[in-house]
């Protein structure tokens, strides 16, 4: 059995969500899916991107998606989110999916990818991010 490589230190600052990975969220095998965790790093990345648009945004584009270890069932998930850029109505934010061990303490990284968002209002249409969404 290969021993696991020594923990890693997650990026300074708040994760945007942490949660635990659960049998529905897993193949026969007790790996969880990719998409899942995906899912959770898009949810994640536009909790930053609305509250640096001040308003509604959607996901364009993710990038650069490598799945570097596997989430096991009962796995605590955190995702942390760095503003990477702001255009006019774009923003790209840098994400990172962890793990740790239901009964550890040992942290890793599981996932990284750069998210894509526009802003935009109420009709759909991409908007500046400097003006708020006022619905």
């Amino acid at each position: 059995m290969a021993t696991e490589q020594p923990a890693e230190t997650p990026p300074a600052g708040s994760p945007m969500i942490r949660t635990i990975a659960m049998p529905a969220d897993a193949n026969a095998n007790g790996d969880i899916f990719g998409g899942w965790l995906m899912s959770q790093m898009d949810l994640a990345a536009s909790n930053l991107a609305s509250r640096t648009s001040r308003g509604r945004c959607v996901t364009v584009a993710a990038d650069a998606m490598s799945f570097l270890r596997p989430v096991k069932i009962g796995d605590e998930v955190t995702v942390y989110c760095e503003l990477v850029s702001t255009g006019r109505t774009s923003m790209k934010i840098s994400v990172e999916a962890w793990r740790r061990a239901r009964i550890g303490m040992e942290e890793y990284r599981v996932t990284k990818a750069v998210f894509t968002f526009v802003a935009i209002d109420a009709e759909g249409k991409p908007r500046p991010i400097d003006e708020p969404d006022h619905h």
